[in-house]
């Protein structure tokens, strides 16, 4: 018995523009290299891309060109290889130096842009208490339902000329400089319509820049009301995203909501359901389950359940953002357990094995400041698997053969160890840094004389121009030692079949008619 689906995708390249070299021009020179040729048909450049100033380009200025980093030119080398690009829009915020905050700091009450972000008290206004130090504490009730990102309330206060301070919504990062100097990532109020005049603006603007497919980072965030999650809230979310789709159709953009959610709370069954593509965050933890365990059982139910659905997914193995595990677990909803894709005790085995071998945490917490789980695993993929290059090579395997379209972390391809520096010099964001090492033009002459990364190469180039991969995709029932996935095309197909014992695997595949093999 088996389990098979049509899905159509290539291989997408993700890092920053500096992320090799010193700007997108010397990634560009990589990919112009003949170990790079046919490797990737898109590429997800974070947005440093355009100007930012915190969180490394979550905290957009604005979305012009980041000419320390990027150029026109870049663009028309990028078209003239046929590599399509990626983007984020960050839905939720904007950063204290963006246009339109730095109005608002100057005219205050009369600036064009006073309702354009959220004004703490204003919001709550009439449901909380007023605290000592001027700001509004929600009624408990209220409070209560917040789903928080960092200790305490979600607020940043912020100096105005007249002298006066006032508390302004700040869901992620800020930073104090000094006094009466600071950063930060400013939540919009989506319901004034210039947020979506501004967002008709980008859109516009990126698919400009050649974008195909556009993240939504945070949008989960943006949309807020008295009694609700900040987190989700529905219908109004919903509503929020079919707005941004509208804008989306009208400049030709493929939309991907980026949601980080408990499997058990089935949300992203309900963004799939819509016709969205999704992010498969499972992944990455179920690959390291998959291997460490020698067990394929619930990575196979997982890929059975992607193929059933019809889900559109991009998947990965490492990122920019460290290794999901919140997403893996079950949850209570609506008086009943929905299991999750693993146990809790295999998640924490997970999180325990990758902690032992370097990795950092990232936390979430109540309203008062408890921590109530772990988010997240921050370490390089190959530092997680305990830096064995056999088990590395197996993941991209695994990962290449699984349905949607698989997006890889430059560094995962150079086989990049925890940067331990930079996460300790990084503050307090700084677990992030382990897996962000900046590579220079000499590492990538001295990486593509490593097998690791050669082989790796290999199946990338694989997997990007055999046209298996836009056919059907098989999974084969055998023992959850092995795993057996096959691709079939008309007259071509690529077949895995790999040994989680041993964790060598073999790949045969046809290429024009002609049978190849590859065995690792």
């Amino acid at each position: 018995m088996s389990e098979e689906s049509n899905i159509t995708n290539g291989v997408m390249l993700n890092a920053y523009p500096d992320s090799i070299g010193n700007t997108l021009s010397d990634t560009i020179s990589m990919l112009k290299r003949p170990e790079f040729k046919d490797v990737f048909s898109l590429f997800y450049v974070l947005p440093t891309f355009f100007n930012s100033d915190l969180d490394r380009g979550f905290s957009i200025i604005d979305y012009n060109l980041n000419e320390d980093l990027v150029s026109k030119s870049d663009l028309e080398d990028l078209e003239q290889l046929n590599i399509q690009l990626k983007f984020d829009i960050v839905l939720n915020h904007l950063s204290v130096a963006s246009p339109q905050f730095k109005d608002l700091l100057k005219k205050g009450e009369q600036s064009k842009y006073k309702d354009f972000f959220i004004n703490w008290n204003s919001f709550w206004e009439g449901n909380g208490t007023m605290g000592a130090d001027g700001i509004i504490i929600p009624k408990k009730e209220y409070l209560d339902k917040l789903f928080m990102r960092k200790s305490g309330l979600p607020i940043l206060k912020v100096p105005f000329p007249d002298g006066t301070e006032k508390p302004y919504w700040n869901t992620f990062y800020q930073k104090i400089i000094e006094d009466k100097t600071f950063l930060g990532q400013m939540d919009v109020n989506a319901k004034s319509e210039l947020v979506w005049d501004f967002y008709e603006e980008t859109l516009q603007k990126v698919s400009n820049y050649g974008c195909q497919i556009l993240r939504l980072d945070a949008f989960a965030y943006l949309h807020k009301e008295i009694g609700q999650s900040n987190f989700f809230n529905k219908p109004g979310t919903w509503q929020y995203l079919e707005r941004i789709k509208q804008i989306a159709d009208k400049n030709g953009l493929t939309l991907l909501p980026e949601i980080h959610a408990e499997y058990g709370l089935h949300l992203h069954d309900e963004v799939a359901n819509e016709g969205y593509q999704i992010y498969d965050f499972f992944l990455p933890g179920l690959t390291i389950h998959t291997i460490e365990n020698s067990s394929s059982k619930a990575l196979i139910k997982w890929a059975k359940e992607i193929i059933s659905k019809g889900y559109k997914t991009v998947n990965m193995l490492g990122c920019h953002d460290g290794i999901p595990v919140l997403d893996l677990k079950g949850k209570f909803a609506n008086g009943f357990y929905n299991k999750g894709l693993l146990e809790d005790e295999e998640i924490e085995t997970i999180m325990s094995t990758i902690i032992e071998r370097g990795g950092r945490v990232k936390n979430l917490y109540d309203p008062e400041g408890n921590k109530i789980s772990y988010y997240q695993v921050n370490a390089t993929f190959f530092s997680a698997l305990g830096e064995d290059e056999q088990k590395l090579l197996l993941a991209r395997a695994i990962q290449l053969f699984m349905p949607g379209i698989p997006q890889v972390w430059y560094l995962d391809i150079f086989a990049g160890k925890n940067d331990y520096e930079a996460a300790d010099a990084g503050g307090s964001a700084g677990h992030k840094e382990i897996n962000r090492t900046n590579l220079t033009m000499q590492n990538i002459e001295e990486g593509l004389k490593r097998k690791v990364v050669l082989n790796q190469l290999e199946l990338l180039r694989l997997r990007n121009t055999s046209k298996a991969f836009s056919g059907t995709v098989r999974i084969n029932e055998t023992s959850n030692k092995i795993i057996d996935i096959k691709w079939i095309n008309q007259n071509e197909f690529a077949h895995l079949t790999a040994n989680l014992d041993s964790y060598n695997f073999t790949i045969n595949y046809s290429e024009a008619g002609e049978l190849k093999s590859y065995a690792f």
